[in-house]
């Protein structure tokens, strides 16, 4: 019988002239725009510089800075007014000013004063773009002796699972999780919600099918196919991004099939208790949503507030993103995240135990 139910799966999702294109062109456009679109790396903030002390070691600074990848020295203004003028229109996101006397100061005194301006209407560019210019400022003044003579010091920093700071290759692995919630979930929903409106699931109430067995032939079908989706991402991440599992595969696809049963057993929860298309559509948008944000997909888990880490700690996709990252970039073990794979494994039996009571056989 299973045989069967499976098979008519397959057909009609064969005979859909729509839902094969957007299953396979969906993953597809997602890999290869948003990498690039939803990138948090700052770089080329344009700096307008006002140095009032037109010395050596303020000539170093402004070199140092436009040195910078994340900087550009859009224009050197002679008055800090000018350069607050640009920043109003939009034109500039950083003013540094260089005070008179500074070279002076910083021979005799040690130190002494740089003023920034930093345009925060794009809140996260204007913070991350501070920072990046404190550090610069930080290192420079590491490097001037109070003698005034120049003392380098050679700083070794090793950054280790992403040498080049990439930041692709801290969004691609949630990306795919992402992807894989949406197919296997949200499809699923709305395919059992759609035999309801047009009437077929009345047909399988009225034969001997088991709950067990209707559920069964419902969810393998779309696994089949979020394996094919998968192993089809891998390979995008591998040949635009040069982004593959440093972790083993055979880890990889076993980690994504607990997660694929979860985000399936969810699917099936929200189409049993939904009578339109409609109601299902926005019922998983809203929970997906939710989801999304509350996952560390964009921003770490740590900088949420207490209640949104609370929220996110009975998300499934919260722990399947740092799973899929530890193996991606760390080539991490199962002993590695043990804890993660313990807490899907009861995602799973919660929602698909849920999945199998809720669904009715009768009209």
């Amino acid at each position: 019988m299973l045989k069967y139910l499976i098979e008519k799966e397959f057909k009609v999702f064969v005979r859909n002239r729509f839902l094969p294109k957007l299953i396979f062109i969906f993953p597809v456009v997602i890999i290869l725009l948003m990498p690039w679109a939803a990138n948090l790396d700052i770089k080329n903030l344009k700096v307008a510089v006002v140095d009032e002390d037109l010395s050596s070691i303020s000539s170093k600074l402004v070199t140092k800075i436009d040195a910078s990848k994340y900087f550009m020295i859009e224009c050197c203004c002679e008055s800090y007014k000018e350069a607050k003028y640009l920043v109003d229109n939009g034109d500039i996101d950083i003013v540094i000013e260089i005070p008179q006397n500074f070279e002076k100061n910083i021979i005799k005194e040690g130190s002494d004063k740089v003023h920034l301006a930093i345009n925060a209407v794009d809140a996260m560019r204007g913070s991350l773009g501070s920072l990046y210019l404190t550090e610069i400022l930080s290192d420079f003044a590491v490097q001037q002796s109070i003698s005034g003579n120049v003392s380098i010091i050679n700083i070794s920093t090793q950054t280790r699972y992403n040498p080049t700071m990439d930041y692709n290759k801290f969004m691609v692995p949630a990306l795919i999780v992402m992807i894989l919630t949406l197919l296997t979930g949200f499809l699923l929903a709305l395919n059992i919600v759609s035999e309801k409106e047009i009437g077929t699931i009345e047909q399988i109430n009225v034969t001997p099918v088991s709950k067990f067995t209707f559920v069964l032939s419902k969810l393998i079908p779309y696994w089949i196919i979020g394996f094919i989706i998968l192993t089809i991402l891998v390979i995008l991440a591998w040949a635009v991004y040069n982004i593959y599992p440093v972790g083993s595969l055979l880890t990889f696809y076993l980690m994504a099939s607990i997660f694929v049963i979860v985000m399936s057993g969810m699917g099936l929860v929200i189409s049993n208790h939904s009578d339109t298309l409609q109601q299902a559509m926005f019922v998983m948008f809203f929970f997906v949503l939710i989801m999304i944000l509350l996952a560390g997909l964009f921003t770490p888990v740590d900088s949420m507030p207490v209640w949104a880490q609370m929220i996110a700690a009975v998300n499934p996709m919260r722990y399947f993103i740092e799973i899929m990252r530890m193996i991606y970039l760390k080539g991490s073990s199962m002993l590695d995240f043990k804890w993660q794979i313990v807490i899907l494994f009861g995602f799973a039996l919660f929602f698909n135990s849920w999945a199998i009571v809720s669904y009715r056989k009768k009209n």
